[in-house]
């Protein structure tokens, strides 16, 4: 709903205490003035710098530019029978650490009920001190829609410049997230940079703006499927439900997959490929940087990060190593007074409920770590499982490696039983590295099948008749792992083969 159906509702109901949370506090106010026009509504607006203004007057009305107590008893006076009043007050929440600015809201939002006189801050955030939380209702300025991002497009760039069809749905589908004020600019850089708008600069200007919270990072470009062998399942699984047409339905679009396997068998790089293969930007969720120092940052900086990650939409949302972000909620109540059990509720409440194109992938190492409602139906698509790979995948990652590393394909490969693909690129890079055949190399290598061996068996037991098969249709099963046998000399020819 517009910010201005909204505030109208609101008004009409004289909720006189309103909380605008909004990073575009120009535009906020644009359709705030608007809507006062239409209304007939008294407006004024106050910030420390400019002190209190009216609109179309230029003149301060009679109160200090730096005092937020005179600005909000100055909205009494703004107050007539017939009419509202609003005072906006621009980043009004730096000014709420005072116990009488506090007071003054307080008592200001309460006399607003009798001479309908309302409060209107104007903040990035939602800080309301607990003194106030009762007397505000909390209003979303949202980012701009496709239709508003390409208006701001065509009123940049000339008529030429502007692409058509496919590729202005991809600009748009890449301007998706930004603010109104970051969009013009990165559609000026784009017309300055290559003559005509494309989707690159604004690319680049959203993994700045990623890199600025911390929360998420961008992830584009790489490699397809082409670069992992295997998963064959899961890649087929996958890119189905993606590229799927008619998802115009919230309800047909798809959630996610939860994927569990031994460390090092391409969960991650799975994730990023996925993306490539898709068309999609992968935005990497780091769930350590969700926890902050003060009460509440921790639940903010989730909800913030998972509405850059819906504004960004169509997109994929990837979470690696998940049960170590979510491994102390049970005992969340006495290791962090309740954090991260929190925070774990508003992560499920989100992938249980949310109805955009955000496609989650879940990485997992050790399932005994993670809650059992994390899995439950309806959270994910499929919970597949990542085995170690078998014979002819390993034959695709080592040509892909020895490739990558420059190495002589026509060595003889060393003994791979039980390797994953981490293990023969450590092999391959060390062989690069230290100038050694790969046989030399493999000797510094123990593969984690071995050092852990327990883990891996257990977990393939878990996973025997739960999760999904990565590598071909139907439920995993231990009893169809084959082990390999040891190859002493793997010619090129038949990599190539």
């Amino acid at each position: 709903m517009p910010l201005t159906e909204q505030l109208a509702d609101h008004v009409r109901a004289c909720f006189t205490g309103i909380w605008i949370e909004s990073h575009e506090h120009e535009d906020a106010l644009r359709d705030i003035v608007q809507l006062c026009h239409n209304e007939d509504w008294s407006l004024a607006t106050w910030d420390i710098d400019r002190g209190l203004r009216l609109p179309g007057r230029d003149a301060a009305a009679g109160t200090s530019g730096s005092d937020p107590l005179a600005a909000i008893r100055a909205l009494n006076s703004l107050a007539s029978e017939n009419r509202s009043a609003l005072l906006v007050l621009p980043n009004f929440h730096r000014l709420l650490n005072s116990a009488e600015v506090v007071q003054a809201l307080a008592n200001q939002i309460v006399a607003g009920k009798q001479n309908r006189t309302f409060v209107v801050i104007l903040s990035p955030v939602v800080q309301v001190p607990v003194e106030l939380e009762k007397l505000f209702v909390v209003l979303e300025h949202n980012l701009p829609n496709r239709e508003q991002l390409e208006v701001i497009a065509r009123g940049i760039a000339e008529a030429d410049e502007l692409p058509d069809g496919s590729e202005l749905q991809t600009v748009l589908d890449a301007a998706s997230g930004l603010t109104r004020y970051e969009a013009e600019g990165a559609f000026s850089l784009s017309v300055t940079r290559h003559g005509r708008v494309t989707a690159e600069p604004l690319w680049e200007l959203k993994s700045q703006m990623l890199r600025k919270n911390g929360l998420l990072q961008l992830h584009r470009g790489g490699s397809g499927f082409d670069s992992l062998g295997g998963l064959q399942a899961l890649k087929v699984f996958c890119k189905r439900s993606l590229l799927q047409p008619g998802r115009s339905n919230p309800l047909k679009r798809p959630r996610g997959t939860l994927l569990l396997g031994v460390p090092g068998v391409g969960k991650s790089a799975f994730a990023k490929s996925l993306g490539t293969e898709t068309q999609r930007p992968t935005l990497l969720l780091d769930v350590g940087a969700l926890f902050g120092s003060l009460m509440g940052q921790s639940e903010q900086n989730m909800r913030q990060a998972l509405r850059i990650a819906e504004a960004m939409a169509p997109c994929i949302l990837y979470l690696d190593e998940v049960e170590k972000g979510l491994s102390g909620v049970a005992s969340s109540g006495q290791s962090d007074s309740g954090t991260s059990s929190r925070l774990f509720a508003t992560f499920l409440t989100w992938l249980n409920d949310h109805e955009s194109d955000v496609y989650v992938i879940a990485t997992c190492n050790d399932v005994s770590k993670l809650p059992p409602e994390f899995s439950r139906a309806e959270r994910f698509d499929g919970i597949f499982f990542l085995d170690l790979p078998g014979t002819a995948e390993k034959r695709t990652i080592w040509e892909m490696y020895l490739g990558q590393f420059e190495l002589d394909r026509d060595q003889p490969l060393p003994s791979d039983e039980q390797w994953t693909g981490a293990e023969i690129r450590a092999c391959c890079r060390l062989s690069a590295l230290l100038d050694l055949p790969l046989k030399e190399a493999a000797r510094q290598i123990v593969p984690v099948a071995v050092t852990a061996a327990e883990s891996v068996e257990r977990l393939r037991t878990w996973a025997t008749g739960r999760c999904l098969s990565a590598e071909q249709p139907g439920l995993y099963s231990r009893s169809a792992v084959t082990t390999d046998a040891p190859r002493r000399r793997v010619s090129r020819s038949s990599l190539l083969n």
